[in-house]
């Protein structure tokens, strides 16, 4: 409400300011143009108004869009939210009203467990991105082995799509390299990571990941590299925002609520680091690098 109040406040400016401007126009008309001070005046009145009408237009843009990826963001939740209580809802149903075989019942446990963990995920971002506004928010800070850390997330990525090990390989370092930070914070970003490397490599994930002693000094590389549909190189930067995905293909339907990768960002810049995208095209694949501080 509070958004499209202030949409309507801008629009009205907008209409005064062209009202104002056409106002002008005649104004000039009717009046002698050789008063050269009125005509000074005028023109840096109407250059103002000018102004003031390609700022309002660019605001209500912003608005809109962001509009639109908001309710994007609630239609996805909504779904993201209804899809597994429903499914969940179904397997009770269904053990409670018909006899089943222990067979089938371990089945639907099983099935509901994967629901239930889904559901947990979904809330879990959601409640991630409302604390990324926190400034103050705090973490416990502890000293972490990377390598420990990447493997724990691709483990967790494993058993959510049921994949073989080969699918995620963690190179091997050739020391052991540690990080300080909220260990459940930057696996959280990891996991997050990883989830979308599988997600956007439809064709069956192939996912590495390296880990080095960065260039810059006191600093370590992780390159988090898949083999999936990649992007254009106008989206590397708007991955991060709140809200926003990625334009998909023909025929690709990826579930998401737009709130990954703004968190991992959001979670490694607090821990004092940086993380950028590449990628050289639609379906070559992406790598994301994130930078951390060593311990």
């Amino acid at each position: 409400m509070r958004r499209r109040k202030t949409a309507i406040f801008f629009l009205i400016f907008g209409i005064s300011l062209s009202a104002l401007a056409l106002a002008l126009n005649v104004g000039w008309i009717l009046l002698n143009i050789r008063e050269v001070a009125l005509l000074v005046l005028g023109m840096i009145f109407f250059a103002l108004i000018i102004t003031g009408i390609v700022l309002n237009t660019i605001f209500l843009v912003r608005e809109v869009r962001k509009s639109e990826q908001h309710d994007a963001f609630l239609n996805s939740v909504t779904h993201e939210l209804k899809t597994p209580i429903a499914s969940i809802r179904l397997y009770l149903e269904t053990l409670k009203t018909r006899d089943v075989s222990p067979e089938k019942q371990q089945e639907f446990y099983d099935v509901m467990l994967a629901d239930s963990d889904r559901l947990l995920n979904t809330v879990d971002q959601v409640l991630s991105a409302s604390k990324t506004g926190e400034t103050r928010s705090r973490y416990d800070v502890e000293e972490l082995d990377i390598g420990g850390l990447l493997e724990d997330s691709a483990s967790i990525v494993r058993s959510r799509y049921n994949l073989d090990p080969g699918s995620i390989r963690i190179a091997e370092t050739e020391a052991e390299l540690r990080v300080q930070g909220d260990s459940h914070e930057l696996q959280t970003a990891f996991v997050n990571l990883l989830d979308n490397a599988v997600k956007y490599s439809p064709g069956g994930a192939k996912v590495s990941v390296r880990v080095k002693a960065s260039p810059i000094r006191n600093r370590l590389d992780i390159f988090i590299k898949d083999n999936g549909v990649g992007m254009e190189a106008t989206e590397l930067k708007r991955v991060f925002k709140r809200f926003y995905r990625v334009p998909q293909a023909d025929g690709m339907k990826v579930k998401g609520n737009g709130l990954g990768l703004f968190i991992v960002n959001s979670i490694i810049k607090k821990h004092g680091g940086s993380i950028t995208a590449d990628s050289k095209g639609a379906g070559r694949g992406s790598t994301f690098i994130v930078q951390l501080p060593k311990a």
